[in-house]
């Protein structure tokens, strides 16, 4: 059986997505600020997810990828080339953990890419676990495109400025991911399916 690929085996994975957006910052010839600019995120939040400090949720991940003009596959794999078909097995999955100690703007959940040798795809498949927290701990994100979760198992709060609505196993969401909005787990670890479509 293979293991997945994670934090807990060889390079941190924060560390190797930091590393890949440096390395293409510099190519496009990008300073910290120009990035920071075109994803309008905190320029010391870019620096920290570059460094490894901080690994970046799925909406801060996207906004990279579109700044710098890559899919998200980039940031996880070394496949470059066009493909018609992919396929990713259980066992090359990465998982992307939140580090022991929160920086702001941090992932605050579990993410696992779920497709991982296309370059060029539209929508962005993954299986997340989200972790039980308290209401003020929740991390709310917005970005331009759409999201649909399909929830496998827990119980799963999902919650706007001005909505909420509690998810159960089978129960799915889909929502324009322009809307300020964050989820948590209710009791126990909730997983479910996300698949995320950003607009170019």
């Amino acid at each position: 059986m293979m293991k997945k690929k994670g934090l807990d085996s060889g390079e941190s994975e924060g560390l190797r997505i930091g590393n890949k957006i440096s390395e293409l910052r510099q190519k496009r010839h990008y300073t910290v600020e120009d990035l920071a600019a075109k994803t309008d995120l905190p320029k010391s939040l870019v620096a920290e997810i570059e460094s490894g400090e901080v690994s970046p949720p799925i909406a801060t991940l996207i906004k990279l990828a579109k700044a710098l003009n890559v899919g998200m596959a980039y940031f996880f794999d070394e496949v470059e080339k066009p493909q018609h078909i992919s396929v990713t097995r259980a066992g090359e999955r990465i998982v992307v953990k939140r580090r022991p100690h929160h920086h702001e703007g941090e992932v605050d959940y579990i993410y696992e890419s779920l497709e991982m040798n296309k370059p060029d795809k539209h929508m962005e498949p993954f299986l997340v676990e989200f972790k039980p927290m308290a209401r003020n701990d929740m991390i709310f994100m917005s970005h331009r495109g759409e999201e649909f979760l399909y929830l496998l198992e827990g119980t799963l709060e999902f919650r706007t400025d001005d909505r909420v609505e509690v998810l159960n196993p089978g129960d799915a969401i889909y929502f324009e991911s322009e809307i300020n909005h964050s989820f948590r787990a209710l009791e126990q670890t909730a997983r479910a399916v996300v698949v995320v479509w950003s607009e170019t």
